[in-house]
Order: structure tokens, then C-alpha cells, then sequence
């Protein structure tokens, strides 16, 4: 009897043990590794260095008193005063290239007469302003410094709502402030009155000075360049502080103006001549219903017509109509591009030429 408990209870012992490593080893799951406070440091130590406050000051002319310009109430003849007050306003910027170009707000730098920049290390210096784009609401300034650190650059496409960002800049004058949030949502639109809006929503605390800073990811690269606040009294760019809703211009957006404004001094923006509205084909598909064509314009030399539903650009289907609109408008003059439309069930196929848009800077 001894000799069978020996036999069968030591390899049924042996089995579970060998089971139980194997189910530890390679079966259960293992406990994480607890490494301390989450931290973004590290992505505030690569972007802050590129990331600088800017002062501006404006001349504001006092209008002189009307009557020292009537010699029968002024005969003494005291000349009329021309002395004027200083306005002071501050913002952010980003540098984007070794050689100074820095972008900000347009509405940062607006009519300013001097405009100082302080980098991170403590360096200032006077910039001068390369080119502004008030449809986009982006200006490109340029200092001249060495050993400039420019900013490492992300892809907004591939920004997901739910993912951490980080805004740096100068609220309330005070300099290189960080605040951490998440991306509340994309493609935000219908805020102001041009067709190039297509924001990145945030909740990361946004204030007055922070318009023109960096919306960095958790890896320190510029995901976009913070821009409105909206309050409860409606969007703003001035009001000191907001409630949770901040919104930051696309760096992919941002790029395309600001190589634009280096390279042309103003943003060169294609045009099609088409006056578009969106309309729902099914529950999967949008078009674009054309309301008009221009004169002499690309479109109509492609022979597109009012009451043209136009389907695909580039062989693109049109899933979102205020997309497909805002692609249309980032198209370069020269460029070709393929229209798919649809007219009284007849499917057609157009090649445009796209022309200049003329437009104020």
C-alpha cells in the first residue's frame, strides 16, 4: 500500500507544482511595476526652450482738443498737443525654424509699433513681422539670435480626442506657464466667419497671453498653436480666462500658412469659383450641392454648373462636406484636380485648374 502512495501521489505533487509554474510564468497575469507619478517633464523640457513670450506696444494718438485750432477761442496760440499713450499687450509665439521665424496670433501682434520677443533662457530681442493671415488668424515673426531651438514638430491627423496635451505660453504676464488638459474634440468649426476653421478643442487652462503658444503633446512636439477661449459669453481672444474650452489652430494648418508667408509674404490660397452647400446623399455619403459658378472662374472652364452635385475630389468620396470645402480651399493655384458630379442622374467626370484667390491679408 506504501509503495502505491509513492508510486501515484509524488507525480500527481511534481504535476501541480510544474502547473502552477507554468500558470505563473506564462498564464497569470503580472502585477505592474509601480514607477512613480506620472510626469510630463520630460515633454516640458523638450518644447518650453522654443516656446517665447512677446511684448508689443502701440501708440495710441490722443485726439487734440478742436478748440486750440480756432485762433478767435485759442488767441494766446497754443499748438494743439500731440502727445499719445503707449498700449501694451502680450501673447506667445513658437519657434519654428533654427533661423527666428516664429509663429503666433495674428491679433497678437496687430498694429503693433514695437514687438519684443524673450525666449526661455532669458534672451530678448526685437522681431520684425514676416507676414500675417488674418483668415487664419497666424502671423510669422522673425528674430535674429543664435543657438535657436526650434520645436519638434507632431501631426495633428493623428491627434484622438481623449489624448493628453500641454499648453505653454504667457498667461497673465506670467512667463512660460504650463497647463495640462486632454483633446476634447476635433474639427471644430462654425466660430468665426471664414471657411478655414478647423479647430482642436481642448480643456487645458487657456488665459489671456497664452494666444499664440504651443499645444504640445505627452512627447513635447507641436500639435497646434493656442488661439480662442470661449466663455460663456461667447467666443473671445481677449478675456483673461475661460471655462474649460480652449481651441488651437492645427499645426498641419499652421505649417502651410507660415511657409506661405515666409516664402510669398502673404498666403497664396487656390480657388475653384464654386459657391457650395452640403446636402446628405444616405446615411454614409454627403455631397456638395453647387449654388453658383463664377464667371471666367476654374470651374466654370471645367464646365461644372449650378444644380451639380459634386461627389468625389481626386476620386475621394465627399464624407464630410465642411471638410471637402476647407481641402478645396487649401488647393495650390496650378493645381489639377479631378471633380466627380452628379447632374440629372447623369455622372460626370471634370478636371479643374485651380486658380489664385484673391483676398486681403
Amino acid at each position: 500500500m506504501k509503495q502505491i502512495l509513492t508510486d501515484f501521489l509524488w507525480p500527481a505533487i511534481a504535476g501541480l507544482l510544474a502547473a502552477l509554474l507554468i500558470l505563473d510564468r506564462w498564464v497569470l497575469p503580472v502585477a505592474p511595476t509601480w514607477t512613480g507619478p506620472v510626469s510630463y517633464s520630460a515633454a516640458v523640457e523638450a518644447a518650453a526652450p522654443a516656446v517665447v513670450n512677446i511684448y508689443t506696444a502701440k501708440l495710441i494718438r490722443q485726439r487734440s482738443n478742436p478748440l486750440l485750432h480756432d485762433r478767435r477761442l485759442n488767441p494766446s496760440g497754443l499748438r494743439p498737443s500731440r502727445r499719445g499713450r503707449v498700449e501694451r499687450s502680450l501673447g506667445s509665439g513658437v519657434i519654428m525654424t533654427e533661423q527666428g521665424h516664429i509663429l503666433t496670433n495674428n491679433h497678437v501682434i496687430d498694429g503693433a509699433d514695437a514687438i519684443q520677443v524673450m525666449l526661455n533662457d532669458g534672451r530678448t530681442a526685437n522681431a520684425s513681422v514676416v507676414g500675417t493671415d488674418m483668415a487664419t488668424d497666424l502671423a510669422v515673426l522673425q528674430v535674429k539670435l543664435p543657438d535657436l531651438k526650434a520645436i519638434n514638430l507632431g501631426d495633428a491627423e493623428m491627434a484622438r480626442v481623449g489624448d493628453v496635451v500641454l499648453a505653454i505660453g504667457n498667461p497673465l504676464g506670467f512667463r512660460h506657464t504650463v497647463s495640462q488638459g486632454i483633446i476634447s474634440a476635433l474639427g471644430r468649426f462654425g466660430l468665426q466667419s471664414d471657411i478655414y476653421e478647423d479647430y482642436i478643442q481642448t480643456d487645458a487652462a487657456i488665459h489671456l497671453g497664452n494666444s499664440g503658444g504651443a499645444l504640445i503633446d505627452s512627447q513635447g512636439r507641436l500639435l497646434g498653436i493656442n488661439t480662442l477661449i470661449y466663455t460663456a459669453e461667447g467666443r473671445t481672444r481677449n478675456t483673461s480666462t475661460g471655462i474649460g474650452i480652449s481651441l488651437a489652430i492645427p499645426v498641419n494648418q499652421a505649417l502651410y500658412v507660415m511657409e506661405d508667408l515666409i516664402q510669398y509674404g502673404s498666403v497664396i490660397r487656390g480657388w475653384l469659383g464654386v459657391s457650395a452647400e452640403p446636402v446628405a446623399m444616405n446615411q454614409q455619403a454627403q455631397a456638395l450641392l453647387v449654388a453658383s459658378v463664377a464667371p471666367d472662374s476654374p470651374a466654370q472652364k471645367a464646365g461644372m454648373q449650378a444644380g451639380d452635385l459634386i461627389t468625389h475630389i481626386d476620386n475621394e468620396p465627399v464624407r464630410d462636406a465642411r471638410l471637402t470645402s476647407h481641402r478645396i480651399a487649401m488647393l495650390k493655384p496650378g493645381d489639377s484636380v479631378d471633380i466627380s458630379v452628379q447632374r440629372e442622374r447623369q455622372s460626370l467626370e471634370l478636371q479643374a485648374v485651380v486658380g489664385v484667390l484673391n483676398q486681403p491679408r
